[in-house]
């Protein structure tokens, strides 16, 4: 039987975080550049998320096998077929940003890719998506799942997501911008997995996708107004805007035959 407290749930992305921060720290304390410090402190503190994690499922869900659960392993055409389709959702994303963009007069076409840059964005999408995946639509949706059930988790899951990624630094509008079109990517990235079969590769695919994709269009492809409005782009990140509001709202209707999952009975700690 699983064995769960909050206490547990809450402290554990705490410790992962204090390992992150704590690296930083050093970092910064041996005259590390500061550009350098963050990239290089999430290395401990990714590592620590793939040790600890198979012995927190063992030791509280009473999983003898943890990355099967966490849909990390599974037949090699299943892992294949669902990344294919996370990565071919971001970039129909990104298409409908950019056509919006360019129709609206807010975008200039200035190619300047190098393989570098290319190598760059296939490192951060796969890095990021992999890391962030692995932790909010593995563990943290499995956990909500067995603690509150399925269909709070999904929720939850997507508006814990937005809290930690929002800038709350923001102007209100652009904040409530930001945190809703997270919380929309959240609920898409949880329907993903779902429809996957559990697999967390879709899921992988559609947010690396939409990182490394956003990347290579920013940096190596287009030039977008600075004075593009924020209702329409977003605060630097088109999902905060109107354009990625209803991509994410038309892929949540594609998804809509995944809101409905059976029940999980939560286990007491």
């Amino acid at each position: 039987m699983p064995r769960l407290n909050w206490w547990g749930t809450v402290l554990y992305p705490a410790a992962l975080v204090a390992v992150f921060l704590g690296g930083q720290l050093l970092l910064k304390a041996l005259g590390v550049p500061g550009a350098l410090q963050a990239s290089l402190a999430a290395l401990p503190a990714v590592a620590a998320l793939l040790i600890s994690l198979p012995i927190r499922l063992r030791h509280c869900w009473a999983e003898a096998k943890p990355w099967q659960r966490l849909g990390v392993l599974g037949s090699k055409a299943a892992v294949a077929k669902a990344l294919l389709r996370g990565v071919l959702k971001a970039i129909a994303l990104l298409a409908l940003v950019t056509v919006a963009l360019a129709l609206s007069g807010q975008l200039s076409w200035m190619p300047r890719l190098n393989t570098g840059l290319l190598l760059n964005a296939v490192a951060l999408g796969l890095g990021v998506g992999f890391a962030e995946e692995l932790l909010f639509r593995g563990w943290l949706f499995g956990e909500l799942s067995l603690l509150l059930g399925p269909q709070r988790a999904l929720w939850l899951q997507a508006a814990l997501f937005s809290l930690v990624h929002t800038r709350f630094n923001l102007p209100p509008i652009q904040l409530i911008g930001l945190l809703v079109g997270l919380l929309l990517l959240g609920l898409a990235l949880g329907l993903q997995r779902r429809a996957d079969g559990g697999l967390l590769w879709g899921a992988i695919g559609l947010h690396g996708g939409l990182v490394a994709g956003w990347f290579v269009l920013h940096q190596g492809l287009v030039a977008i107004n600075p004075s593009a409005p924020a209702w329409l782009m977003g605060p630097d990140n088109p999902i905060g805007g109107v354009i990625g509001w209803l991509g994410l709202v038309l892929l949540l209707l594609v998804r809509r035959r995944w809101w409905a999952a059976p029940t999980s009975p939560a286990g007491p700690c």
